[in-house]
């Protein structure tokens, strides 16, 4: 008669059958699977240390090509745009590498009449009611307001304003009055000039970077457009940029029908290559009179001035 003992021994028996199976099974894949993970993981090394010494180079090209662009500029460069004036106007994002771009541009022998640092309070929406006051009151006797937008877009008059004080013009701008009138923006917190900042440019060189991107970032990008559009007026305009991602100043100027035939671009200005197209764009734009759009993003690489 099969009784409770029965059962417990027969449970017994068939969980240690169990248990020295598993034990002579792990026993018997233990070395074949070992060395199949470890062959995994030397072969995952050797892939992250040729990836990484491939990153490195590219890293050591990138840093040459950089400072063959900067050996080549002067003799790419030098004179072709002597006796030329330029202003520099660089907006909130364009800061870090608006030196450079500065430097390649006198390296053309061009004068740079002065920078004018666009803060971002200036394109913030919500001081349009300030910045429209201190518009109206900025003024001089040889930067007048008459003919400028009349209308409640406050950058679009204080930046036409503006043009009309930095660039060269048929009545020239006292050098008191443009001072006068930054100064109206450089107080309160608008705007940032170099000192020896002076009147009659005859060309723009607007510096930009990467979009912003807070709550407010599709009306200050429309601001920055607005902006430069106030300084193509008969006048060569170059956009140094970084990038062509959406609301980036480069792609808004390439994506309008009109001012893509006005002004030209170069949309990797944060490179010394592209620092370097910028100026070579300049020259194209200030002494042949031609509009074109350079840099990475489907546009040519760089000008004809290059030859």
């Amino acid at each position: 008669m099969i009784n409770f003992r029965y059962h417990v021994v027969s449970l017994t028996a068939v969980f240690l059958a169990l248990a020295i199976g598993l034990v002579v099974g792990t026993a018997a894949l233990n070395g074949p699977a070992a060395d199949l993970l470890k062959d995994r993981v030397d072969a995952l090394s050797k892939d992250n240390s040729n990836y990484r010494e491939q990153a490195n180079q590219y890293r050591e090209e990138l840093n040459r090509s950089e400072e063959f662009a900067t050996e080549v500029a002067p003799a790419l460069l030098g004179g072709k745009l002597a006796g030329r004036k330029i202003v520099v106007v660089v907006l909130p994002s364009g800061k870090d590498h608006a030196e450079g771009v500065t430097s390649m541009l006198k390296a053309t022998g061009a004068t740079i009449t002065g920078q004018v640092t666009v803060q971002d309070k200036f394109l913030d929406p919500a001081n349009a009611t300030e910045l429209l006051e201190l518009t109206e009151k900025a003024p001089r006797p040889t930067v007048s307001i008459e003919g400028l937008p009349h209308n409640i877009d406050a950058v679009e008059t204080a930046s036409a304003l503006l043009a009309r004080a930095l660039l060269l013009k048929t009545d020239a701008v006292a050098e008191q009055d443009l001072t006068a009138v930054l100064s109206a923006y450089t107080t309160l917190g608008y705007l940032g000039v170099t000192d020896d900042i002076v009147p009659g440019a005859e060309a723009t060189v607007v510096v930009s970077g990467l979009p912003p991107v807070d709550r407010e970032a599709g009306k200050k990008n429309q601001n920055a457009v607005t902006l430069t559009n106030q300084f193509v007026n008969n006048r060569p305009l170059v956009v140094a940029g970084n990038g062509t991602q959406d609301g980036n100043l480069v792609a808004e100027v390439r994506g309008d029908p009109t001012l893509v035939t006005k002004v030209s671009t170069v949309d990797n200005a944060s490179t010394a290559q592209g620092q370097l197209a910028t100026a070579l764009t300049a020259i194209e734009r200030i002494a042949a009179g031609k509009v074109g759009q350079y840099g990475l993003n489907g546009a040519s690489r760089v000008p004809k001035a290059a030859s």
